[in-house]
């Protein structure tokens, strides 16, 4: 086996581990309430020592958010490698979709207990802000250059990284108090087309 070869599985048993913590975390938050959990029954769900779960996050709030961090990731990623010519909002949109669309979520309709813990859960500012700090500049930047603006001295790419933060922000709550239940990526995929069509006034 080759160094490189060894180093990939190394790496990929690493992004396994962290995504078994996170879902641990998910999972018990849902069954227990966050509040009732531990690093411990976290690493225990998982399978791993508490001593692996402190080599991949600082607590129980990193363990919850990294999930959506790493969709966060993923869109930004993707962004990147949109066609050139594309509308910003279209290329945006099939960018925050993708990564939730790949693990099924257009097809998972929550419960109304996980409704009722995800709503705990967004009220939790320590996990917002495992959120929120792993976005915004990142955002700004890829905005830039596809849009060949200066992410320090031009306006316009912090102002579409405040309108996707806010498109999150919104597309969350609206998906907490659907009646209803619906998927997220149905809040999520309204939100982005109203953006796109300029924020027209609603019918009444």
């Amino acid at each position: 086996m080759s160094d490189e070869h060894a180093l990939g599985l190394r790496e990929r048993k690493k992004l396994d581990t962290r995504r078994a913590l996170s879902d641990a975390a998910l999972q018990l938050a849902f069954e227990r309430g966050l509040e009732h959990v531990t690093r411990e029954d976290i690493a225990a769900r998982a399978g791993v020592s508490v001593r692996t779960f402190t080599n991949y996050f600082t607590g129980k709030y990193d363990a919850i958010a990294y999930r959506q961090t790493e969709r966060i990731r993923r869109s930004l990623a993707l962004l990147r490698e949109r066609p050139a010519g594309e509308p910003l909002w279209t290329a945006v949109s099939a960018a925050l979709l993708a990564p939730l669309e790949a693990e099924g979520a257009t097809d998972m309709v929550p419960s109304a207990a996980q409704l009722t813990e995800t709503r705990k859960l967004l009220a939790i500012p320590e996990l917002r802000f495992a959120i929120s700090k792993e976005a915004t500049e990142d955002w700004v930047e890829v905005i830039a250059e596809r849009t060949s603006t200066d992410p320090h001295h031009d306006l316009y790419p912090r102002l579409v990284a405040g309108v996707i933060a806010a498109v999150g922000e919104a597309t969350m709550l609206a998906y907490v108090h659907a009646d209803p239940p619906v998927p997220v990526t149905t809040v999520l995929r309204q939100a982005l087309a109203e953006v796109a069509a300029g924020l027209p006034d609603p019918q009444r």
